[in-house]
């Protein structure tokens, strides 16, 4: 299976620069997993596709604003300090721009000296291993200096932070958003539950390797980054319920999929548990829970597209990707969203 295989042409202009200013609003292309037959609705009709007894999984993860603008100590050189993942003792995996002026031993300075670091080593692929020094809360300093992590496509400049987290966002840790999630208000989520439907809660820790274009031409060998991932009892009680009782299991984004496909035993029985996946998931693949996806459009020849295809099928997914470009739907982080069902469509 060729990486090109997944490839499809995609307008620079349908690339979504900015949130919608309600977050519902967003256009729902709705594609049948078994037939590739195709709806076109909004987000908010989402509730006329789910039954009573479904679980609908949602990823609580938060965007924390993990990049830091600072100047070289000793120099004055303008640099950029990526947080990654916590580590102890005040060391975080970094990426840092540009790499041949931070060497271990260089010191860097935010906002005027609220807070410090130093390099301490480099580690697989370039990135850092960086200690920071500051008074008070991290995360209190973080939210003062950091800015939110928007992916390299998005051009503009993020009026409001909290548009670029879900409303349900919980546990920091994610140096990128779950973004099927931002489609969800709080208004329909609770009309959602008043319909019989159980909602679970899940957390998965967004590394930057989602953004990490696939490399090799054999998707075999393409190898994944690690992410950290948590299930509840209260989650995985709720999950294997539906499934007992016949019902569907509709994860929110690839992400939420990602994290009961890993934590699932190989009889597809959840337990509470956490640890680091670096599962991937393309086609051929069983799942072992998950019956149905909302996901927005994703980047050709990524990994993301090739989860979808393994769930619906590469030529029906290519299929309405294609559609979808011919419509005119916005594409990536702030764009439209596409559910993947098994109900029979008009």
């Amino acid at each position: 299976m060729k990486t090109s295989d997944f490839y499809y042409d995609l307008p620079q202009e349908l690339i979504a620069q900015d949130p919608l200013e309600d977050r519902s609003a967003s256009r729902l292309m709705v594609l049948n997993k078994n037939t590739g037959d195709i709806e076109h609705k909004i987000f908010k009709d989402i509730t006329g596709y789910l039954r009573a007894g479904d679980c609908l999984v949602l990823n609580n993860t938060k965007v924390i604003p993990a990049r830091l603008l600072g100047v070289k100590e000793e120099t004055g050189a303008a640099v950029e300090v990526f947080l990654l993942k916590r580590l102890e003792d005040n060391n975080w995996e970094c990426l840092v721009k540009p790499g041949k002026k931070l060497r271990p031993g260089a010191r860097v300075v935010f906002g005027d000296g609220i807070l410090r670091c130093e390099i301490m080593d480099v580690v697989e692929e370039g990135n850092r291993i960086v200690h920071f020094e500051y008074e008070g809360i991290f995360e209190e300093v973080l939210d003062e200096l950091g800015e939110m992590p928007l992916p390299p496509y998005i051009t503009h400049k993020l009026q409001d932070k909290n548009r670029y987290q879900t409303v349900y966002a919980k546990y920091e840790g994610s140096a990128a958003a779950p973004t099927a999630g931002l489609h969800f208000t709080p208004e329909l989520l609770a009309s959602i539950e008043a319909m019989g439907v159980d909602i679970a809660y899940v957390t998965l820790h967004v590394g930057l390797g989602t953004f990490r274009p696939v490399k090799v031409e054999d998707v075999n060998n393409h190898h994944m980054h690690t992410e950290f991932y948590q299930v509840s009892q209260e989650a995985a009680d709720k999950i294997n319920k539906a499934k007992q009782n016949g019902n569907r299991v509709i994860c929110v984004g690839t992400t939420s999929c990602r994290t009961i496909e890993s934590a699932a035993d190989e009889n597809g029985v959840l337990s509470a548990c956490s640890g680091d996946t670096d599962i991937f998931i393309y086609p051929g693949y069983k799942f072992k829970l998950l019956d149905c996806l909302i996901t927005n459009f994703h980047l050709p020849e990524s990994t993301l597209v090739m989860l979808v295809s393994a769930l619906a099928g590469k030529e029906h997914v290519l299929a309405a990707y294609d559609r979808a470009v011919q419509e005119k739907y916005r594409f990536f982080s702030f764009g439209d969203a596409m559910f993947i069902t098994d109900d029979e469509l008009n």
